[in-house]
């Protein structure tokens, strides 16, 4: 299994900018895809970007196209979540995961991926 550790997260004012980073330790190689996934109080978890180990295709949210980008650096294990232009509706906490297969159909979903960090909050004040 891999271990996931979410870093980066804070308050910031709208219109800011915030960088997240999710390190994965342990069984490294097992993962294919790592995703972002957000959850807001009262609401149910969401998918916010999805990136490919190898290819490095991504995927995205419509609600956080054009304002977050997600990268990763494989020497180092870890995946990042560049936001921009941040709005009073992107707080919450910020969740990666990870996965050994998932399609790009289920590429969405929280229930396709295996391991979770404990997550991170984002605090988005107007």
């Amino acid at each position: 299994q891999v271990q996931l550790v979410e870093s980066g997260g804070g308050l910031v004012q709208a219109g800011g900018s915030l960088r997240l980073s999710c390190a994965a330790s342990g069984r490294t190689f097992g993962w294919n895809t790592m995703g972002w996934f957000r959850q807001a109080p009262g609401k149910e978890r969401e998918f916010v970007a999805a990136i490919r180990r190898s290819a490095g295709s991504t995927y995205y949210a419509d609600s956080v196209k054009g304002r977050f980008t997600i990268s990763r650096d494989n020497a180092k294990n870890t995946v990042y979540l560049q936001m921009s232009s941040l709005k009073p509706e992107d707080t919450a906490v910020y969740y990666c995961a990870a996965s050994v297969i998932v399609s790009s159909l289920t590429i969405s979903r929280p229930n396709a991926y295996d391991s979770w960090g404990q997550g991170t909050q984002v605090t988005v004040s107007s």
